[in-house]
């Protein structure tokens, strides 16, 4: 697309000077993959690493981004993030300035980089993603000076910079498995983010906090622990992903998902829409049967404990329960009377 416009606006130049500077400063004031922040009067392409000559950090492209089902507590910190960027300038009245970085902590697939998505789309912010793969210089010795590239570039103009498994780099000094190279870089990492800028938010995601170097907690700003979704959180989740199914549905299914994370139930819910499609059956029946499905491998004891859960918990009958998931009528009569 790039390059027609550029050829446009070349074709137009004597025939058409007024549509021709037209297409010159949609140039000029569009996003481009060689650099996301021109939009933002920064019009420096990403920097590249010197031997691969690859780019060192990604700019995701921010379309409508689905709010995060998170906890309570996370979403309270989550949207003090989000403001304290929007109104800075009553910070700025009170001698304040809003926090700089934060470091979103817990398992895989619980919310933390669609948290980082959801926060540049609201600040209206390119989102930078580092990638550590690519920085990890061949030549040790460079990967510092990548490092310093990416965060001096970052810095240039309002941004989102998503550092994703910050454990990769900002390991503990003190690994004996580390070499030096690697712990010289955790101290260049540390300089950097104490010189981050208000302008801009640094985040960083890490599944394995207790990896990192003890010095690397104490330069955050905010410190976000995203725990597993509990019941209430998989439920809203569920009702996102799978749109406007009973609620018979979805409390079975955040019985079974219990102790699952967000993306785990995703990927569940759309291999049932998958299964549905290729079927031509209802969305209904492809969930339950998935649900049922997994309540097969699973313990006879785990199994007895969502059928107890769901009759404690829901409006389904004791034979509905004991249809969800194959425990007996009997069974579950003998447990009540024991409680």
């Amino acid at each position: 697309m790039q390059t027609l416009i550029q050829r446009l606006t070349r074709r137009y130049q004597s025939s058409n000077r007024e549509l021709s500077e037209a297409l010159r400063d949609l140039m000029r004031s569009a996003p481009h993959l060689d650099a996301p922040m021109r939009e933002h009067g920064n019009a420096t392409p990403v920097p590249l690493d010197g031997d691969s000559r690859q780019a060192l950090i990604r700019s995701e492209q921010l379309g409508p981004v689905t709010t995060p089902v998170l906890t309570s507590a996370v979403k309270t910190q989550i949207e003090q993030l989000r403001d304290e960027h929007r109104m800075r300038d009553r910070l700025q009245r009170a001698g304040l300035a809003p926090s700089r970085t934060g470091l979103f902590v817990g398992p895989p697939g619980v919310g933390k980089t669609l948290a980082a998505h959801w926060l540049a789309s609201e600040l209206k912010v390119p989102l930078l993603v580092l990638d550590l793969a690519t920085v990890m210089s061949s030549y040790l010795g460079r990967t510092g000076s990548n490092i310093r590239k990416v965060l001096d570039y970052a810095k240039s103009s309002p941004s989102v910079l998503l550092l994703d498994e910050l454990d990769t780099v900002a390991k503990r000094r003190d690994d004996e498995a580390e070499v030096g190279e690697l712990k010289r870089l955790v101290t260049v990492l540390l300089q950097e983010i104490d010189d981050w800028p208000p302008t801009s938010l640094l985040l960083a995601a890490t599944n394995h906090g207790k990896l990192l170097d003890p010095a690397v907690w104490r330069r955050f700003d905010v410190i976000v622990d995203f725990p597993l979704p509990g019941p209430a959180e998989m439920q809203e989740a569920l009702m996102q992903y799978c749109g406007d199914e009973n609620q018979e549905v979805i409390d079975f299914l955040g019985r079974v998902l219990a102790g699952h994370s967000f993306a785990d139930a995703e990927r569940f819910v759309a291999g049932a829409k998958r299964r549905a499609a290729l079927r031509e059956e209802r969305l209904f029946d492809s969930l339950l049967q998935a649900a049922q499905d997994r309540l097969r491998v699973m313990d006879h004891a785990d199994r007895l404990q969502i059928a107890l859960d769901l009759m404690q918990d829901s409006e389904l009958s004791q034979r509905r329960v004991s249809e969800l998931t194959g425990v007996s009528r009997d069974t579950l009569r003998r447990r009540q009377r024991n409680t």
